[in-house]
């Protein structure tokens, strides 16, 4: 039996008002913050095993997980797959949705950084995927939101097919204004599919909510 669908709650109605204006400021300036040192530790692991891949990179930012991982990499079998996650209790359970494959990495490191990191080792990406990030529905939080965040610049220049997946309409919008506004095409339709990719497209899905999809081709450096 299907579960009644929660609705997200929320203090904003609409667009944010703020977000022409933070958008537009992340995209002129450049982030000076220092790189995690665990960060730069799991980006030369990451380095060490693509050992100078010259064929497609898929990345799996936020992948929590990493079921959606190996989903990726299942459906990717020409590709090295690399799953991005902040949370050590999360990549620690990585063991109950493992899969015999040997084109995918799961590693734990500060995105905003590991982004960064990938920019500046000249890094192009074939495909993107920022599935069902934690999308900071209270207004003050605006900047808390991945295209409202310093590193909006970065996912631009990694080039490749982005694919953002929310249950929240309002954030799938909300990142499709903000890469108009760095004039990137991009497209917003309602996401289905026979199989979900994560245990969290499984649970909304389950509950009766819908997904919500930005895509876009991002432009090759």
């Amino acid at each position: 039996m299907q579960k009644q669908a929660r609705a997200i709650t929320t203090n904003q109605i609409g667009i944010h008002p703020n977000l022409e204006k933070v958008v537009s400021r992340h995209l002129a300036t450049s982030s000076q913050k220092p790189f995690s040192e665990h960060t730069q530790v799991a980006f030369k692991q990451t380095m060490q095993w693509l050992n100078g891949w010259q064929g497609p990179i898929i990345l799996d930012s936020c992948c929590g997980v990493g079921e959606s991982t190996t989903n990726i990499a299942a459906s990717h079998p020409e590709a090295k797959v690399i799953g991005v996650d902040k949370s050590a209790l999360r990549t620690d359970k990585h063991a109950s949705y493992a899969a015999d494959l040997d084109n995918y990495l799961i590693v734990r490191a500060d995105l905003n950084d590991f982004l960064r990191l990938l920019v500046l080792e000249g890094i192009q990406l074939y495909k993107h995927y920022l599935l069902y990030p934690n999308p900071y529905p209270k207004s003050a939080h605006l900047q808390r939101r991945w295209y409202a965040t310093a590193v909006l610049p970065e996912i631009i220049k990694l080039g490749g097919q982005l694919q953002v997946r929310s249950n929240w309409r309002l954030y799938i919008e909300e990142f499709s204004k903000a890469l108009d506004i760095a004039q990137v095409n991009n497209t917003v339709y309602e996401y289905t599919s026979d199989s979900a990719m994560t245990p969290f497209e499984r649970k909304y899905w389950l509950s009766g909510q819908q997904s919500w999809q930005v895509t876009a081709e991002l432009p090759t450096a």
